[in-house]
């Protein structure tokens, strides 16, 4: 089964999408092998470039990344799905000028920003024929995208991993669709295949997973990582400032483990990305540091018990999706 026709899809995803569904990119365990394996699997594979230390990193694995998916084209003669890349658009990334003309030297097909709506950047990324979705927690967020000019936004509600929002996606999406044209994504809490499909029923466009896919045997976290996500819970999720200077939701479990009280975190302070992220990375460094040691995940926890290959996931996603979506179709016709 293809696509149902109603989602709205900017023009280059047509004819390579298996499912509506980005892999989300997440600091430190989304890499090539991962990218790779779900647009080979027919979803959107993504990475944040801060997931490499150097500008030559990058660009390496940009490299990888773009050569892989064009002999997968060659070898099979089908347009794998796009991949994308996560940038940060705050005042602490010092060499974001340089990473994006690192993805404007390889044509990113799809760039996400975080943090910052920039019309400049959209501009750039629109005149090498790439698409710029944003990530926004609240409506003041979704307007300045808006008038950013960016392609999409992504609406990061309540229970999403990583950095987080607090709002219902009954009510976040709602009143995006009623300022935005363009492509919505929704994110939080999504695991399964039924979840795309009501994602797809609220109004959004695409479903923007990522806990599931740290728990797949491409993804970079480790066993220990992956373990701690298949026997969390909810209520083990803590929603938290502390970690990292913006609401991020953390396994309270990984902060036991480090030795840290999780109802008693000290403030964190100013949010300073490269510094972070660049300390994470060093294996010298031996303070506690956010996503190397501080595990986070969303609240869909709960359904994760497995990791396995992507490919057999995304099957399992589709097979969920579309079972539901003739479900919804049978029942509400009983209403008609």
């Amino acid at each position: 089964m293809g696509l149902p026709s109603s989602f709205a899809l900017p023009a280059f995803f047509e004819g390579r999408l298996s499912l509506p569904l980005i892999a989300a990119p997440m600091f430190l365990v989304s890499g090539p092998e991962l990218v790779i394996a779900c647009c080979k699997a027919g979803i959107v594979g993504t990475f944040p470039a801060k997931n490499q230390r150097t500008l030559e990193g990058l660009e390496e694995w940009l490299e990888e990344i773009t050569h892989a998916l064009a002999q997968l084209e060659a070898d099979t003669g089908k347009k794998p799905a796009p991949f994308g890349v996560n940038l940060i658009v705050h005042k602490t990334n010092k060499i974001l000028k340089e990473e994006l003309e690192l993805c404007t030297r390889y044509k990113v097909p799809l760039i996400i920003t975080s943090l910052g709506a920039v019309p400049d950047l959209v501009e750039t990324v629109h005149d090498y024929g790439g698409i710029v979705f944003h990530d926004v927690v609240n409506m003041r967020h979704a307007q300045k995208a808006k008038e950013a000019g960016v392609d999409g936004i992504i609406a990061v509600c309540a229970g999403a991993g990583g950095h987080s929002g607090q709002a219902s996606p009954f009510g976040l999406i709602g009143e995006i669709r009623q300022i935005f044209e363009g492509c919505i994504i929704l994110s939080g809490a999504l695991s399964t295949g039924r979840d795309i499909a009501a994602a797809h029923m609220m109004g959004a466009d695409f479903a923007y997973m990522g806990t599931r896919f740290i728990n797949t045997a491409e993804c970079m976290a480790s066993n220990a990582y992956k373990q701690m996500i298949s026997e969390a819970r909810m209520g083990d999720i803590l929603l938290t400032d502390k970690v990292t200077g913006i609401n991020a939701n953390f396994i309270r479990q990984s902060l036991e483990q480090a030795g840290m009280n999780p109802d008693e975190l000290a403030p964190h302070g100013k949010l300073d990305i490269d510094k972070e992220l660049s300390e994470a990375h060093n294996p010298k460094q031996n303070s506690i540091k956010p996503w190397r040691d501080l595990w986070s995940a969303g609240h869909g926890v709960g359904q994760i018990t497995s990791s396995p290959p992507v490919a057999e996931l995304v099957s399992q996603l589709k097979a969920e999706f579309h079972a539901a979506s003739t479900a919804q179709l049978k029942d509400s016709q009983k209403y008609l």
